[in-house]
C-alpha cells in the first residue's frame, strides 16, 4: 500500500524551489487498548454532552474555542485559521545551514521524510548531495496541522529527513546550567571513566528489543487461548534496596561484571576458533591419509603386472 502524503508544498533555499511531498518517517508499534464495560465486555462509547443545553451534541455542531476567562470562550472557525497570513503555509523556507552537532537532541520533536515531485528530482538530489558533502543541515520553518514549526532538514543515507524542532520557550530544562560541584575522589572518577571505556561500543539499535511489548503480546495470546496467566515473582536481584549504595563498591562490582563478561566472550571465541582449527586439521589429516592410501594402491597396481610377467617367464 502506497504511503499517503501528510503535506505537499515546496522547499526554498535562495532562489531555488523544489516541489515535494512529506511523509511520516516513524510508526509506533505500541499495543493499544480500548475501554470496555467490565460486565458485558462491550466497547464504551464516548459521547459529547453539552451541560448548558442538557443534550448530546453531534460532530457538525462542534467548533474550536479559546478560553480567555474561566468558562468564557471566543469561537475560532476553520475559515479563521485558513485566513491567517503565513508565508510558510505551503513552503519549507530554509533560512540557514548549521552543523547538526549544534542542535541539542532535546529540541527534536518528530521525524518525517521528503520525496520530490517527478519533475523536481535533479534540484532535490542536488540539495540532498550538498547537505551530505557539507555535513550540514538546513534550518527553516513550515506550517503543518495549524502550527508553524521550526524544522531541520538533513541528509541520512539516500533520504532527506525533516525533523520538527521545539521552540526555545517549549524547553523546560536549562541547557546552559553547569554541573553542580560535588566532592568526588580521583579514584572514583578514574573507575567511572574505566567503566565507560569498557562499555563503549557502536550504537546498534537492532540489538535492543521492546521486552514489555513482547510480554504484553504473549499475555494477550495466552488469554485468547484460554491459558491461565501466571504471576511471576520479582527476582531478588531486581528488587531495589532502600539503603544508599556504596559508590566505590558499586563501581568495583560493575567493572568485575564487565570484565567477566568480556572474558567469557573471549573464551567462547577462542574455543570456537580452536574447534574450527581442529576440524580443519582433521580434514587435512584425512586428506593426507586418503592421498597415501591412493598412492599405495596405485603402486600395488603398477607392481601387479610385473609380478605376472616374472611368473610367466618362470613357467
Amino acid at each position: 500500500m502506497e504511503a499517503r502524503a501528510l503535506w505537499g508544498g515546496i522547499i526554498t533555499f535562495g532562489l531555488v524551489s523544489i516541489p515535494v511531498k512529506l511523509y511520516t518517517a516513524t510508526d509506533s508499534r505500541a499495543v493499544s487498548f480500548n475501554q470496555i464495560h467490565a460486565k458485558c465486555k462491550t466497547k464504551i462509547q464516548e459521547r459529547r454532552w453539552c451541560p448548558t443545553c442538557e443534550r448530546y451534541v453531534e460532530w457538525d455542531e462542534i467548533q474550536k474555542g479559546f478560553e480567555y476567562e474561566k468558562g468564557k470562550y471566543v469561537p475560532i472557525t476553520k475559515e479563521d485559521l485558513e485566513s491567517i497570513p503565513l508565508p510558510s503555509k505551503n513552503t519549507i523556507v530554509v533560512q540557514s545551514f548549521v552543523k547538526v552537532s549544534e542542535i541539542d537532541p532535546v529540541y527534536f520533536e518528530k521525524s518525517y521524510y521528503i520525496e520530490p515531485d517527478k519533475k523536481a528530482s535533479r534540484p532535490f538530489y542536488l540539495f540532498l548531495q550538498t547537505l551530505s558533502d557539507k555535513e550540514m543541515v538546513g534550518i527553516g520553518v513550515f506550517t503543518i496541522r495549524t502550527k508553524e514549526r521550526l524544522c531541520c532538514l538533513r541528509s541520512v543515507g539516500g533520504a532527506l529527513l525533516i525533523d520538527t524542532l521545539l521552540y526555545p520557550d517549549e524547553i523546560k530544562v536549562d541547557l546552559q546550567s553547569k554541573i553542580p560541584s560535588v566532592k568526588l575522589s580521583a579514584q572514583e572518577k578514574k573507575m567511572a571513566g574505566n567503566l565507560v571505556d569498557m562499555m563503549a561500543q557502536p550504537f546498534k539499535p537492532e540489538n535492543f528489543k521492546d521486552h514489555y511489548r513482547e510480554a504484553l503480546e504473549k499475555l494477550i495470546d495466552e488469554k485468547l487461548a484460554g491459558i491461565p496467566v501466571k504471576e511471576e515473582e520479582e527476582a531478588p536481584s531486581k528488587r531495589v534496596s532502600k539503603k544508599a549504595p556504596d559508590l566505590m563498591e558499586s563501581l568495583r562490582r560493575s567493572l568485575r561484571v564487565i570484565e567477566g563478561g568480556k572474558s567469557s566472550k573471549k573464551k567462547t571465541s577462542l574455543r570456537a576458533a580452536k574447534s574450527a582449527a581442529d576440524a580443519k586439521s582433521r580434514g587435512r589429516r584425512k586428506g593426507h591419509v586418503k592421498l597415501v592410501k591412493s598412492t599405495n594402491e596405485s603402486s600395488k597396481r603398477r607392481a601387479a603386472p610385473n609380478k605376472r610377467k616374472r611368473h610367466s617367464k618362470a613357467s
